[in-house]
């Protein structure tokens, strides 16, 4: 996935359909899906006690994100099974990274969004392959992301997957990162 690329305002009179869609994904994700980030980006302890604290709050904060991002057509367990999502949330529980997974927000997203505004770096030349997947948040399109990747040598839309394609689709993920490394090695 290539990190969201802020629409080139030159575009935003002639907007394709998917470039119209993914808009739309951001907007809804911003009212009814964003209030984890701007948590964990302000009070990430505030979250993180009941992280480490309650396997409860730890299960119902990574789960909620598992169903709502995954391809799954809302059967979260079509795509990632009991165990597996359990085993993921172990990585969290047992060595208590739940408060210091959720600091990364407030580590990072104030850089993040200064490279989506355009303000803070420069292009990224080296050569770029991207998987952007249906059900991924963040979709931009080949002409947003060029704007900061101009050297973007593989680009694909898979028919399915979401934010956590190599977890849900793991030979279709590892098909997209072969298919890059084919033609740069």
């Amino acid at each position: 996935m290539p990190p969201l690329a802020p629409p080139d305002p030159a575009t935003l009179d002639d907007l394709t359909g998917a470039e119209r869609a993914a808009l739309a994904t951001l907007r809804e994700a911003d009212e009814w899906g964003s209030g984890y980030s701007a948590q964990q980006s302000t009070r990430p302890q505030t979250v993180g006690y009941g992280l480490v604290d309650s396997p409860a709050a730890l299960c119902a904060w990574i789960v909620e994100k598992f169903w709502s991002w995954t391809d799954s057509g809302g059967d979260l367990h079509r795509v990632i099974t009991r165990d597996e999502l359990l085993d993921n949330l172990m990585l969290y529980w047992l060595p208590g990274t739940g408060a210091s997974s959720a600091r990364l927000y407030w580590e990072s997203l104030r850089q993040v969004n200064e490279w989506i505004s355009g303000s803070a770096g420069a292009p990224v030349t080296v050569p770029t392959g991207c998987s952007v997947f249906p059900k991924e948040l963040q979709r931009p399109s080949r002409r947003w992301a060029e704007r900061r990747f101009p050297n973007i040598r593989y680009w694909n839309e898979p028919g399915k997957g979401g934010h956590f394609a190599a977890f849900e689709q793991p030979a279709l993920f590892v098909d997209e990162v072969r298919s890059f490394f084919r033609l740069v090695r």
